[in-house]
């Protein structure tokens, strides 16, 4: 199975193929609107218009799962991200990546790239890297800021 084989649904809950995204890099990220990193949006989009026309997609999936960070909907999050920070990425419908109801996307980029503490997803703006062929070929935590993330993006542009 590759990438490119997932469907995801967008914030008005229309199926995306990720097959939409082949050819570009990718950076996917589980995001929250109440989290001590939510700052992070402003990093990621500063990535986004820096890197977009050169092929860097980057891909926000909110997520409620941990200590419930993400209690909106999709509406409220992407006026909430827009308002706040500018956001124009790309964002999807809310997920969950861990446990029995994870979104099989993220079950399967876990398997690709598993953690320092195993594959479970830690928190919310832990960040997959994937290039043009659609090989996941980095994870990283939500400490990583966006911008530290600049010179690996960069390698597969």
């Amino acid at each position: 199975m590759t990438i490119y084989e997932f469907s995801v649904l967008d914030m008005e809950k229309k199926p995306v193929s990720m097959s939409d995204y082949q050819g570009k890099v990718m950076l996917i990220v589980n995001t929250a609107t109440r989290c001590g990193f939510t700052p992070q949006y402003e990093g990621l989009e500063k990535l986004h218009k820096q890197y977009h026309e050169q092929g860097l997609e980057v891909l926000g999936f909110p997520c409620n799962q941990f200590a419930h960070q993400a209690p909106e909907n999709e509406q409220e999050i992407a006026s909430f991200c827009s308002l706040h920070y500018d956001v124009n990425f790309t964002q999807f419908a809310k997920i969950e990546v861990n446990g029995d109801g994870a979104h099989p996307l993220y079950t399967w980029l876990k398997q690709q790239k598993g953690g320092t503490f195993g594959s479970a997803i830690k928190w919310n703006f832990t960040k997959f890297l994937v290039d043009r062929e659609g090989h996941v070929v980095g994870r990283f935590g939500p400490m990583v800021t966006p911008e530290k993330l600049e010179s690996e993006i960069k390698k597969y542009l």
